[in-house]
């Protein structure tokens, strides 16, 4: 999993050939530490068809303002370069691959 920046954000996500999950995330975030590790387990397990990466809130506030993030962690399945899908808080694993509409593979 890697991060990316305002500065990247466009050509990381946006102009990807395949889809991106982001988390929106901060290093204070309790929920965010907690996700983190079934993120590396999704980017892991999806790695042939997703890329997975974090967007710290508290650096990069033109991402946040543009996707309307309010509550950390909130989570967007970007398809061609459009978020299609977004969950808001941590989930277990298996309701997080649901509520994105990805199949599980464990």
């Amino acid at each position: 999993m890697r991060t990316v920046t305002d500065a990247d954000f466009a050509t990381e996500v946006l102009s990807a050939d395949r889809p991106v999950l982001v988390e929106f995330t901060a290093t204070w975030c309790v929920p965010c530490r907690m996700l983190g590790p079934v993120l590396e387990r999704v980017a892991e397990e999806h790695a042939d068809e997703l890329d997975v990466v974090t967007v710290d809130v508290d650096t990069n506030p033109e991402t946040v303002s543009r996707y309307a993030v309010l509550s950390t962690p909130t989570t967007f399945l970007f398809e061609g370069g459009e978020p299609v899908r977004s969950v808001v808080g941590a989930l277990p694993e298996r309701r997080l691959l649901t509520a994105l509409s990805l199949t599980p593979r464990t």
